[in-house]
This record gives C-alpha cells, sequence and structure tokens, in this order.
C-alpha cells in the first residue's frame, strides 16, 4: 500500500513538472510571437520611410550652387567724404 501512495505522489510530482515545462514553453511562444509582431511593424515603417524618401522630391535642386548673385549690390553705399566740408551740400 504504502509503494501505491509513493507511486501516486511521484506520478503528481511529475505531472507538475510536465504542467511547469508547458507553461513555460507557452510564455516563450508569447514572447516570441510579441517580439516577431514588433519586428515586423518596424520593417513595414522601415519599408515605408524608405518609399516616402525616395519618392518626395528634393527641393534643394532647386537652388543652384553656381548661381553667383552678388547681394553687395542690393545695399546702396554713402560715402563719407563730404562729411566734414562746409558747403557741400
Amino acid at each position: 500500500m504504502k509503494e501505491k501512495v509513493e507511486d501516486l505522489l511521484n506520478a503528481s510530482r511529475l505531472n507538475e513538472l510536465i504542467h511547469k515545462k508547458e507553461q513555460e514553453e507557452k510564455s516563450k511562444h508569447t514572447i516570441i510571437l510579441v517580439l516577431a509582431i514588433i519586428g515586423a511593424v518596424a520593417a513595414v515603417a522601415g519599408i515605408a520611410f524608405a518609399v516616402y524618401k525616395f519618392l518626395t522630391p528634393d527641393y534643394l535642386d532647386d537652388f543652384d550652387a553656381d548661381d553667383t548673385y552678388d547681394f553687395d549690390d542690393d545695399f546702396i553705399e554713402f560715402s563719407d567724404e563730404s562729411a566734414g566740408k562746409p558747403g557741400a551740400e
């Protein structure tokens, strides 16, 4: 009779260990699934960004680097030669 009780206890412990392993595998599966979803979303976002950058026009091409516009011509220079001379109006 004592052997049957020990066998029953060993079987229950073994069942607990098996159930515990199943729970660990289930949690690992959940973690892997969550990481796969995050990776897929990141990949789609990266592809969308790359397509956006490729298709948007580059407005910097409108400004030529060879444009030699002289901004100094926009300002009027006054000379102070007549300052200090009487009757130079």
